[in-house]
């Protein structure tokens, strides 16, 4: 948490921005999860240790986050904004299933490079990219059966 918490204090002096207690709670408790997560859902966890932190704060908190690469922001098939770990995390890959919403991320060597590949095949300098599959995941099947 030290590092993040450094990031966090390095990117508000650099936007001369107020240092506040309550962001570093709310990143305090951020970092603690490992899912991809929802705003509300934050501000409920948030909520269990510091009542007084109300959700629009939460809500800007996790936009300082992003802008400062601690975080990142995902809307997957359901257009639901959900948001996970960023600084200092290897790139990954979701799969995602249509039916429940269960996200499994997914690290591929061979992805990677067929990637690498295309953007050099056409010419293309990368700077990011992302790849989400989406499906029905075997409990889901199993549901219907």
């Amino acid at each position: 948490m030290m590092k993040e918490l450094e990031q966090l204090r390095s990117f508000i002096e650099s936007k001369n921005l107020k240092q506040t207690k309550q962001r570093e709670r709310i990143l305090e408790v951020f970092l603690q999860v490992e899912e991809h997560i929802t705003i509300e859902e934050l501000w409920l966890k948030v909520k269990k240790e510091y009542p007084s932190t109300g959700l629009v704060t939460v809500y800007r908190a996790l936009k300082m986050f992003c802008e400062s690469g601690l975080c990142r922001e995902f809307r997957f098939e359901d257009g639901i904004t959900r948001y996970e770990h960023h600084y200092n995390h290897s790139h990954h890959d979701h799969i995602i299933c249509t039916e429940c919403g269960v996200c499994v991320e997914v690290v591929d060597d061979t992805i990677e490079k067929l990637q690498e590949q295309l953007m050099k095949q056409y010419d293309f300098v990368a700077r990011y990219h992302r790849m989400d599959l989406y499906g029905v995941c075997k409990t889901c099947r199993n549901k219907v059966n």
